[in-house]
Formats: structure tokens, sequence, C-alpha cells
């Protein structure tokens, strides 16, 4: 037993480890730099501030790496008369009509294929930009209207070629939902990759989804439970197979927003576990607590500090496990927004 104990907590700090950088790429110009097309930046105080303690930064400039100057000519993204295909989409100066196309795809193919190699657990793009925006982006027609349904030339790509990195504009990331879910979700990649990339056994498996049950109950319980037949199946399956199943729907599953209610089924499921060990007043003050949460009284962190406090003074050790509690590093106070 003890033996099976060491294991347990040896292989629980190989994917919990916190000296492993969380490596993120990034617009360039959210950081500082002068690299925009009229010399100027668009720093981001929650990027360069706030998150960047926590991370290592790859920066990336697509139009700058791509060749363009410093400053350049405002370019804009293009469909082509008669079709509607993303492939068609060509990148234009606005002015002189100039095409940076077949040189932005080049460069956003070699880049990204270079970025593979990265070991990145999540990407910051700038919004509306015609090389790094993932949604919404202007698209404009020949006839000089524009739609808001394009994608940026390098994001588009990027999200292609990887499909479960953690991807965000800074815009969406000022959305105190959205900032906390893109968070939790880099720190759940590194985990991810931590336990995967190491040699692992199907009964490390089980502690590693054993651990994040809550966390992913509080996203998706659709995907929670497929999680759970991916486990349960794992002996029958290969091992590669079993590697991408579970890392593809784990992604996915955290991908899902999660909602007061939710959190709050969450924390409703976890305060079964003091059943019989709170007093009446505890165990009315932690429901109602719960309520409050649900009922947009109080952030989420309120119902979270007090359960963290029931789990320490009562010894309540697979809560005590549960990545949920503490699934990004405090200091960055974000359950205090949500």
């Amino acid at each position: 037993m003890d033996e099976a104990r060491n294991d347990s907590e040896t292989t629980r700090r190989r994917w919990r480890r916190t000296d492993v950088p969380i490596r993120i790429g990034v617009s360039r110009c959210l950081l500082g730099d002068a690299v925009r097309f009229d010399g100027g930046h668009k720093r981001s105080r929650f990027v360069s501030d706030e998150l960047g303690p926590f991370v290592e930064w790859v920066p990336v400039c697509p139009e700058v790496e791509a060749g363009m100057e410093i400053p350049r000519p405002a370019i804009r993204i293009v469909q082509p008369a008669g079709t509607d295909d993303e492939a068609d989409q060509r990148l234009v100066e606005v002015k002189s009509g100039r095409s940076h196309t077949s040189a932005m795809v080049r460069y956003s193919k070699s880049r990204v294929g270079a970025l593979a190699d990265e070991d990145l657990c999540g990407f910051v793009l700038k919004k509306d930009s015609p090389s790094c925006g993932m949604t919404r982006v202007r698209v404009w027609s020949e006839q000089g209207g524009a739609t808001r349904d394009g994608r940026g030339f390098f994001a588009r790509v990027l999200e292609d070629r990887m499909p479960l990195l953690p991807i965000e504009e800074e815009g969406r990331l000022e959305d105190p939902q959205l900032r906390e879910r893109f968070v939790t979700r880099i720190f759940a990649y590194r985990r991810l990759k931590l336990f995967f990339d190491a040699r692992w056994t199907l009964g490390e498996l089980v502690i590693f989804h054993t651990e994040h049950k809550m966390q992913l109950l509080a996203h998706s319980e659709r995907r929670y439970r497929e999680l759970g037949r991916i486990v349960a199946d794992a002996k029958q399956r290969p091992r590669s197979e079993v590697r991408d199943s579970y890392s593809e729907t784990f992604m996915r599953a955290l991908a899902t927003q999660a909602t007061p209610q939710r959190h709050a089924n969450v924390l409703q499921h976890m305060a079964g576990h003091f059943r019989g060990r709170l007093d009446d007043e505890s165990r009315r003050e932690l429901a109602d607590t719960i309520d409050d949460h649900a009922a947009g009284l109080v952030p989420l962190i309120v119902p979270i500090t007090l359960i963290r406090h029931h789990v320490r003074r009562l010894g309540v050790e697979y809560l005590a496990d549960q990545i949920y509690l503490e699934p990004h590093p405090k200091e960055l106070m974000l359950r205090n927004r949500i």
C-alpha cells in the first residue's frame, strides 16, 4: 500500500510540476513591441503584466516575419467575385492592391510548422488583424463591401494545424468568463502534456482522470462521461489511440464554457463529501454561499474558499486532490471576477 501511494505521489508531482515553463505564443504587438503597420503597438496589460509572470512568451508577428516593413501600407482580406471559399481569399494592400497572399501563405505554413515543435500550451492573437485575427475579421468584396466572418491568414493555419491548442484573442480576454476559461485550458494542457509526454501507465491515467473529475464536470458532463469510457476501455485499445482520444476529448471538454449553474452543481457535489461531518450552521452557510454564486451575488472564489477550508479542516483527501480547487495560480485572481 505504501509503495503504491509513493508511486501515486511521484506521478502526481509529474503532471503538477510548476517548474516546467508554460510556453505561450503571442502576437508581438500585444507585448508592446512597435511592429504594427503604423509603427505602433497594442500592448495588453493582462497579457504583459498579469499573465506574463506565469508564462514564457513565444512572440510572433506574421506581417513583419513575412517580409513587410515597419511602418507599412495597411492590408486587408479580399474575397474574389464568384467564390466564397476561404482558400480563394487574397491579402492585399488597401491603396495599391499589391498582393501579399503567396508570401503570407508560405510563411504561415512554415512558421506554424516550426511552432509545432515549440511545446506551446496556448496562443494569444491580435483581434481584427488580417493576419492574426481568429474570428470576425473583415473580409472585403472586390466591390468594396465587407463582412465580419473571416479569419486571419496566420490564425487559420494555426487553428487548423493545432486544433487542441488553446487559442484566444486579446479582445475576448477582456471578458472575465472567457479569460478564466482560456487560462484554465493552458494550465490543463500543460498537465496533459506532462502526463502523456512521459512514460505512463493505465493506472496513472485513472489517477489523472480522477483528479480532474470536478474540473471536467464544471465544463461538460457529457465529455467527462466520454472520457470515463475511454479510460474504462483503455486495456483493449492501442496506447497511442488512448492517448489521442483522451487528449482530444479532454481539451474539447474544457473548451466548453463553465456556467454558474454548472459550477453550482459541482460545488454541491463536493459539499456532499461533508455529509454528516459539518454542523448545521456550517452546512447552511455552505449551501447558501453556493446558491448565492449561482444567483450571481458572489464570485466563484467565495464558495471555493469555503470548500477548501472544510477540506483542510476535515482532511477530505479525495477533494484535496481535485484540480478544480486550484486550476491556475491564485495570484491571477480569475475566480474573483466570475
